[in-house]
C-alpha cells in the first residue's frame, strides 16, 4: 500500500513539474508598442493576439507618439511595433527617396540591423502612403483616374490643403517636379480631420490623403493612381529588437503569417470599421485575427 502511495505521489509531482516547465516556457513577456493612430493600433493589437495565441505574455504599450516610438524601441522600452518602410527610409535613416518597394525594404532591413540591431520582418503588401483623393462625381465629370489626369484639369478644381503639404518636400514640390505645375482654381488650408467633410460639403474637390484611410471606402471619394510614382512606398512590417528575435525566433513565423494577409484593401476596410463605423480597435483586431488564424 505504501509503495502504491509513493508511486502515485511521484506521478503527481512529475505531472506538476512538467506543467510548471510548460508554463515557464510561455512566460516570456513581449512588450508591443504602437503609434497613436487607428491603423497602427489595429495592427499592434493583431500582433498581440497572435503572440498570445502562441503562448506569449504580451504587455501592450500603445498610443506612443510617432516622433518618439523609434527612440522607445532603441532604448529597450518596447520590443516590437508596426512600422512603415518609407518612414524608416526617410524619417529615421534620412536616406534618399526610392520608389521601388523591395529596394526600400532591403535598405531599411540592412541599415536598421547595422545601426540599431533591429530586425524588419516580412513586409505586407498594404501600402499606407501619400495620395490624393478627389470627389467621385468630379472624377467622373472630367474622367480623372490618375494624378497626370488631375494635373491637366487643376485649373478647374478647388484644392483642400493641410498647409504643410504645400511646402513639404514630398508634397506639392514633389508633385510639381514630377507632374508639372498644379494651377488650382483655388487652394485653401483646412484641418486634416475635416478634409472629407469639406469635400462632402462641396467646398473643395481634391485633398491630400493617406492611401489606407477608412474614409476612402466611401463611394463619394476616389483615390487617384500615382502613375509616375512620385511617392515612396510605405509598406507595413513588424520591427523587433534583435536580442528578442534571437531568443524567440518563432516570433518571425508567427507575425509573417499575419502580414501576408494584410493588403491595402484589407487594412483600409479595418480602418473604416473604427473611423466610420465607430467600432473599438480591439474588437476590429480580434474579429480580423479570428478570421485568419
Amino acid at each position: 500500500m505504501k509503495k502504491k502511495l509513493l508511486v502515485i505521489l511521484s506521478l503527481l509531482l512529475l505531472t506538476v513539474g512538467v506543467t510548471g516547465c510548460g508554463s515557464q516556457s510561455n512566460d516570456t513577456k513581449i512588450r508591443i508598442g504602437s503609434k497613436n493612430f487607428t491603423e497602427n493600433l489595429i495592427l499592434a493589437e493583431i500582433y498581440s493576439l497572435a503572440l498570445e495565441d502562441n503562448g506569449y505574455d504580451v504587455e501592450r504599450n500603445f498610443n506612443i507618439s510617432s516622433s518618439v516610438i523609434h527612440t522607445s524601441i532603441v532604448n529597450d522600452e518596447i520590443d516590437l511595433y508596426p512600422e512603415y518602410t518609407g518612414t524608416g527610409l526617410l524619417s529615421v535613416l534620412q536616406l534618399e527617396l526610392e520608389t521601388d518597394p523591395e529596394k526600400v525594404y532591403q535598405t531599411v532591413k540592412t541599415e536598421y540591423k547595422k545601426q540599431f540591431n533591429i530586425d524588419w520582418l516580412q513586409y505586407a503588401s498594404a501600402n499606407d502612403g501619400q495620395g490624393l483623393v478627389i470627389r467621385t462625381d468630379i472624377a467622373n465629370k472630367y474622367n480623372i483616374k490618375t494624378i497626370s489626369d488631375l494635373q491637366k484639369y487643376a485649373s478647374e478644381l478647388r484644392f483642400a490643403s493641410q498647409g504643410e503639404f504645400d511646402e513639404r518636400e514630398d508634397g506639392i514640390p514633389a508633385l510639381e517636379a514630377t507632374y508639372g505645375k498644379f494651377d488650382w482654381k483655388s487652394s485653401n488650408v483646412y484641418d486634416n480631420g475635416l478634409k472629407y467633410e469639406i469635400l462632402k460639403n462641396n467646398e473643395a474637390d481634391v485633398t491630400p490623403a493617406y492611401t489606407t484611410e477608412g474614409q476612402i471606402t466611401d463611394e463619394q471619394f476616389t483615390l487617384l493612381e500615382d502613375d509616375k510614382q512620385v511617392w515612396p512606398p510605405y509598406n507595413i512590417a513588424p520591427i523587433i529588437r534583435g536580442e528578442v528575435l534571437e531568443a524567440h525566433p518563432d516570433i518571425e513565423e508567427i507575425l509573417n503569417k499575419i502580414d501576408v494577409q494584410i493588403d491595402t484593401k484589407t487594412i483600409t476596410q479595418l480602418n473604416a470599421k473604427v473611423d466610420i463605423e465607430k467600432m473599438e480597435y480591439e474588437e476590429v483586431a480580434k474579429e480580423f485575427y479570428n478570421s485568419i488564424k
